[in-house]
């Protein structure tokens, strides 16, 4: 897959998680505990501004399934997708970075995220 356009979310912030596939996978299933290893590009709501994409740096992200290793959202948001899919997550700020913010300002304390998910492989 190739790197997504990351479409902002239209309206307020939402208060929950936002789960849309926007192709579904085929391959093997991303479930508690098991390894995702993913390509994804973030975007914040309220700039629309870009702030990570593993894509820029070439190489993709493992994380560990439901093992609080990432933020809330994509802990949650992952799940569930299979390899070969592509999932857009809007992830409220109780379940990103908070009022903490991160990257030092790159996200502001508060901020609403936008991620296009691609799920790569699972291991």
């Amino acid at each position: 897959m190739s790197k997504p356009q990351v479409a902002p979310h239209e309206g307020p912030a939402p208060t929950d998680l936002i789960v849309e596939d926007l192709e579904v996978g085929t391959g093997a299933e991303a479930t508690k505990g098991r390894h995702a290893v993913v390509h994804y590009v973030g975007i914040a709501h309220s700039t629309g501004a870009e702030f990570d994409a593993s894509y820029n740096r070439g190489d993709t992200f493992s994380f560990p399934v439901g093992g609080g290793r990432v933020i809330g959202g994509w802990d949650q948001g992952v799940e569930g997708m299979k390899v070969g899919g592509r999932r857009r997550l809007v992830i409220p700020p109780h379940l990103g970075y908070g009022q903490a913010g991160a990257g030092g300002g790159l996200i502001a304390p508060g901020e609403t995220l936008i991620f296009v998910v691609d799920l790569v492989d699972v291991k």
